[in-house]
């Protein structure tokens, strides 16, 4: 097994709390998720995380908290500072403790005044931050993150949910306009530290142009695996790949370009709008 060169320690939380109660767009609270097989899917993840090296940090569950298990939304973390994530009202709970939590890890824990998905919505790719804004975090917090953390911020946004009238859809729970691809983990991931996989029609316009003229490789996912099997929303160390089990034809391409591939099958997760990448908070970005 190769040491880990991304994702070599994160934090984990747990199952106990998750529920559904729409906070998603496509999350239906009559829709619930049976608790055993979530717990079981969850020791999953975690045990693949394990097995391609990755130091599991865990700590207890916030109490009450539906989404607690969701830990990428906690913070962005780089070196010793950690950027506290402001979430929607439904889950302001968990930010108590995550603060707690980084700060007892020895982190300097820094409060933000805009809305702020975290992890979610800001993926590193060593000095470049893909940032991810219009729904789970407000633009303004780009340059507050490139200033305070030092990463140059490439700012994207995904493409809006619309409503019958063909405008931009408001979720009637959070109050804040909408995509299925409201966090951006759920449209492009961190394969190495020059290699990403992305969906580009998950993006604007705007958005696939920013990306397409990096200079680094990319992966093109298609809409189908990225909607249907959250394929973007994966975990890598840079060697050892833990992804979905029904993306087949990125795991194809992702083990063409030499890297292992494990995929846990995850189903009762993806009712809440989360999936492995979701319940990892990464503690060593560089």
């Amino acid at each position: 097994m190769y040491e880990p060169i991304l994702n070599k320690t994160v934090l984990m939380s747990g199952p106990k709390y998750f529920s559904v109660k729409e906070l998603n767009p496509y999350s239906h609270q009559s829709d619930q998720p049976d608790a055993n097989l979530a717990a079981l899917e969850f020791e999953s993840i975690k045990a693949c995380l394990e097995q391609a090296g990755v130091v599991v940090a865990k700590v207890d569950e916030p109490t009450d908290c539906q989404d607690g298990i969701f830990t990428a939304n906690w913070a962005l973390v780089r070196g010793n500072k950690a950027m506290l994530s402001s979430l929607p009202p439904q889950r302001q709970g968990e930010q108590a403790w995550a603060k707690k939590y980084l700060e007892a890890m020895g982190k300097e824990v820094i409060e933000t005044p805009y809305h702020f998905s975290g992890q979610g919505d800001m993926l590193a790719c060593g000095n470049l931050l893909f940032a991810g804004s219009g729904y789970r975090t407000d633009p303004r917090m780009h340059q507050i993150v490139a200033d305070t953390l030092g990463y140059e911020v490439i700012s994207l946004q995904t493409v809006p949910d619309l409503d019958a009238d063909g405008k931009p859809a408001i979720n009637r729970v959070t109050g804040w306009p909408d995509s299925f691809f409201y966090d951006i983990d759920l449209a492009l991931s961190i394969l190495t530290p020059n290699l990403i996989a992305w969906c580009p029609e998950a993006f604007t316009p705007e958005s696939q142009e920013k990306v397409r003229a990096l200079s680094i490789d990319k992966i093109e996912v298609s809409l189908k695996e990225a909607k249907e099997h959250f394929a973007c929303n994966l975990v890598s160390t840079g060697h050892t790949v833990i992804m979905s089990a029904g993306a087949a034809k990125l795991k194809a391409a992702i083990e063409a370009k030499g890297l292992t591939v494990l995929t846990p099958r995850i189903k009762e997760l993806a009712k809440g709008g989360g999936y492995i990448r979701c319940t990892t908070l990464t503690l060593d970005n560089q």
